[in-house]
């Protein structure tokens, strides 16, 4: 089933509305989409490098939406929707003792998701589930997953092709690192100032 998602969402970036599917998926990847909207963002961006800030913009715009209904979902519909959805992505055993300590660092823990790929949907519920501050998840969320799509933009933009492959292969690692250096940098300034 993940196979064909997967294709069936590769095959709507090279539709003529492909900027309103890279939005949806980008809307839905939030909530319980399990396709990230990289699939699509990556053949865009080679395809119409002048064009891949655009997208980079549509794809955070729409993701940060996208939180919100995930956060609606956890926080209205925990029990008949978000928990069959957090059981899907495998978290159930994870997420009681996830959700008793989230709020505490509930920012940190919204950006470190927003910019890796852990499954984005998981947080947003948890956070609607646990109640963290709106206030809260949309900053974070913005900064993440728009340092996240920019950066695959600029790479892409920049670089071309050889990028692609680049990332393709190293993509988990690489975000991985880049959320590790981007809450480092927030902890830092915290206790530095």
């Amino acid at each position: 089933m993940l196979k064909r998602l997967y294709h069936w969402t590769l095959e709507k970036a090279g539709h003529r509305q492909a900027e309103r599917w890279l939005g949806g998926v980008s809307f839905v990847e939030s909530s319980f989409f399990p396709i990230p909207p990289d699939v699509m963002l990556l053949p865009m961006c080679l395809a119409r490098p002048d064009r891949a800030f655009r997208y980079a913009t549509i794809c955070t715009i729409t993701s940060v939406l996208g939180a919100v209904l995930g956060y609606a979902i956890g926080y209205f519909l925990f029990e008949t929707v978000g928990q069959p959805i957090i059981e899907f992505y495998g978290y159930t055993g994870d997420f009681e003792s996830f959700a008793t300590s989230f709020n505490e660092q509930g920012w940190i823990i919204v950006l470190l998701a927003g910019f890796t790929p852990l499954p984005f949907k998981v947080i947003t519920i948890a956070a609607g589930a646990t109640g963290l501050p709106l206030h809260i998840l949309i900053p974070a969320a913005i900064i993440a997953r728009g340092a996240r799509f920019f950066l695959v933009a600029a790479l892409l933009w920049k670089f071309g092709e050889p990028m692609k492959a680049f990332i393709e292969k190293y993509f988990g690692l690489l975000t991985a690192l880049a959320g590790v250096l981007l809450v480092g940098g927030f902890v830092a300034v915290r206790y530095l100032f």
